[in-house]
């Protein structure tokens, strides 16, 4: 991942400016369709980060668990699978 980019940090650990949000495919959908990840990140995602974090939402539940998930922008990369 080039420095920079926006990534999923599983452990909300890694280094640079993060947002974080429940696991479930609609708080993912609501914070990519109307730009608020983008907004708490303050940065621009491109086309292929938003495929990328859409693609991750598709296979959450529809309803919200407790565990919490980090999207992360910087040089984080996406730790397990």
């Amino acid at each position: 991942m080039p420095e920079g980019g926006v990534t999923i940090d599983r452990t909300g650990k890694q280094s640079g400016r993060g947002a974080y949000l429940c696991r479930s495919r609609k708080c993912w959908e609501d914070a990519l369709g109307r730009g608020r990840l983008e907004y708490a990140l303050k940065v621009r995602l491109t086309g292929e980060e938003k495929e990328s974090l859409r693609a991750f939402a598709e296979r959450l539940s529809e309803t919200e668990e407790s565990e919490s998930m980090q999207a992360q922008s910087g040089a984080a990369a996406e730790q397990g699978g």
